[in-house]
């Protein structure tokens, strides 16, 4: 018989490398799943609303009826997926709620001589906890900075020094900025992105300075847990102060290289922002090669949403660095040392 285990206990579980099955659709699936996750649907999504709507419109029995009727001609399918996805005889099994799909492809996995251990309360029970975790508060520092100023290679070079890192950028592959998703993949779903971050946050060391990127409620199109991101604007800030023609040239370096229709339409996307005036300039200016120009006007916005964004924050907690060398490995133990003498780590 399978057993009812809560959510960590079932991660701990995974980590050891124990295979996690979700039984939902693989339209819920795609939308957002448990990290390292493999989807064996007990349903289509077609299936799924025929039964429900049995379920609703009939009764219990009805549905059951109905499911059977779908699944039945599958249930060798079901074992022979999993046979080549599990290395020995466990699994980690769930669906929506813990309810009905997941005991009954508990039940066939156990009939075959699996040991099954179901989540106990189902992938909605595994979102909660990954929302709750975000309310620990932990010993943040946060690199702050103009457009430009290098944050994100400041926290790879961090890393690279053995600093505990969370790079929000990269786990939301976006850069935060209208020109942020050039040459990035495809976006997860903001579900996706939390439960990605929360395989990192999980496994943070929160009696040790955890540095992270200053960053918008909203990355691109998907949005950090909101008691994470208070916890960003009530931390303690380390604000890189670089001069504007070197940010000029760094975001020519990372942005020159994509097509001109690439680079306006990124451009179009803040028009309203900054006016036809200067959309009309950045656009011209695209046009003629110049990307100085199109930086040095597309900063003048940037800058001023990033000031309106350190108002709201306690003055006290913002603490000022002068960066003057284009060696971001230099700039990264600079911060450090600085972080040290200020008493911030």
């Amino acid at each position: 018989m399978s057993i009812l285990i809560h959510t960590a206990e079932f991660l701990k579980l995974r980590d050891k490398g124990i295979t996690v099955v979700d039984v939902r659709t693989a339209s819920e699936f795609s939308e957002s799943h448990i990290p390292g996750a493999v989807n064996i649907p007990l349903f289509t999504d077609e299936e799924r609303v025929v039964v429900g709507t049995k379920f609703k419109k009939s009764n219990r029995e009805a549905a059951i009826l109905q499911g059977l009727d779908f699944v039945g001609p599958k249930l060798s399918q079901y074992i022979k997926i999993l046979r080549k996805v599990t290395k020995n005889k466990e699994v980690l099994v769930h669906c929506w709620r813990g309810g009905m799909r997941s005991s009954s492809m508990a039940w066939l996995f156990e009939l075959y001589g699996y040991n099954v251990k179901l989540l106990d309360g189902g992938y909605k029970a595994y979102r909660k906890h990954v929302i709750n975790s975000f309310e620990t508060i932990v010993p943040l520092i946060v690199i702050g900075g103009m457009t430009g100023s290098g944050k994100s290679e400041i926290l790879h070079s961090l890393k690279a020094i053995r600093q505990q890192v969370i790079d929000l950028e990269d786990i939301a592959n976006h850069k935060g900025s209208a020109f942020g998703a050039l040459g990035q993949d495809a976006q997860p779903t903001t579900s996706q992105f939390q439960n990605n971050l929360f395989e990192i946050w999980r496994q943070l060391d929160y009696n040790k300075p955890i540095w992270i990127e200053d960053e918008s409620a909203s990355i691109g199109r998907v949005s950090m847990p909101k008691e994470l991101f208070k916890q960003i604007r009530e931390s303690k800030l380390i604000l890189v102060e670089v001069d504007k023609t070197v940010r000029i040239n760094r975001l020519i370096k990372e942005y020159a290289i994509f097509t001109d229709d690439e680079l306006i339409q990124s451009v179009n996307k803040i028009h309203k922002r900054l006016g036809d005036e200067n959309t009309k300039r950045c656009i011209e200016a695209i046009n003629n090669k110049n990307y100085y120009l199109v930086a040095d006007l597309t900063l003048n916005y940037y800058d001023k949403a990033y000031r309106n964004g350190l108002s709201k924050r306690d003055k006290e907690t913002i603490f000022k660095i002068e960066i003057q060398q284009r060696n971001q490995d230099e700039n990264a133990k600079a911060i450090l040392n600085f972080a040290l003498n200020n008493h911030l780590a």
